[in-house]
């Protein structure tokens, strides 16, 4: 169908975007993304053609075309909100997580998480810190399994975890919008050795097909007693 769509041209937006980010804050609909420091439009079916990220934009890189796209997708947007749930609940505000370097003491080992949200059913598909990321996609119990799982797999990593059998979920749909609409430059799988446990390496490479993209992709098994294999 032919509808109306913002436009963000591939030359302007090179010549013309400085990366400030205000049409993706403005953006409601989460249709545009910061892709290597400049602005992008990530799914046609997110946008709702209204335009709030025209006036947003100060370089005046954005403008309005008709053309053949898919129809706006409200029920995949509402889907993807999950930055802030009704409540308000902080379990679900996306933050960054700054950490100064310092040396681990002999009872003290430091947190080397990067991010909040980290449940997969929660974070935001356009986080700004997917961008440019290694990300390290695990089930629940592997950190509880692996003794040093924050140094040898969280630390560098942007980190999500989940229990397909717990959360009665099928990841691939959301993992593969993450993928999508971001420069991921790695992919880390850690998963538990019991065969519940498979529907999460089934759901990242199912994800991973269906974005389209080749990006280097290693998965890890954790024994119940704590050992760790590369697959």
């Amino acid at each position: 169908m032919k509808r109306r769509i913002i436009h963000i041209d591939d030359r302007v937006r090179e010549e013309k975007c400085n990366g400030c980010g205000a049409c993706a804050a403005a953006c409601h609909e989460g249709a545009i993304g910061m892709v290597d420091g400049k602005a992008k439009l990530l799914r046609d079916d997110y946008c709702d053609g209204l335009g709030d990220c025209l006036p947003a934009c100060p370089a005046n890189a954005i403008s309005f075309e008709t053309r053949e796209a898919p129809a706006y997708d409200a029920a995949a947007v509402a889907r993807a909100k999950t930055q802030t749930l009704p409540c308000g609940c902080p379990s679900a505000q996306s933050k960054k997580i700054e950490r100064r370097s310092a040396p681990e003491t002999a009872n003290e080992a430091r947190s080397e998480l990067s991010q909040w949200p980290v449940q997969i059913k929660l974070v935001p598909v356009n986080a700004p810190y997917f961008q440019g990321a290694r990300l390290l996609v695990a089930a629940d119990c592997t950190a509880y399994a692996c003794g040093d799982f924050h140094g040898r797999f969280i630390r560098g990593r942007v980190t999500l975890v989940g229990c397909p059998k717990l959360d009665m979920a099928d990841y691939s749909e959301k993992l593969s919008e993450i993928l999508k609409a971001n420069d991921i430059l790695s992919l880390t799988l850690v998963r538990m050795e019991v065969p519940c446990c498979g529907k999460m390496e089934s759901a990242l490479c199912a994800a991973l097909e269906n974005s389209g993209k080749n990006i280097p992709f290693e998965v890890y098994i954790v024994s119940t007693d704590g050992k760790v294999f590369k697959k």
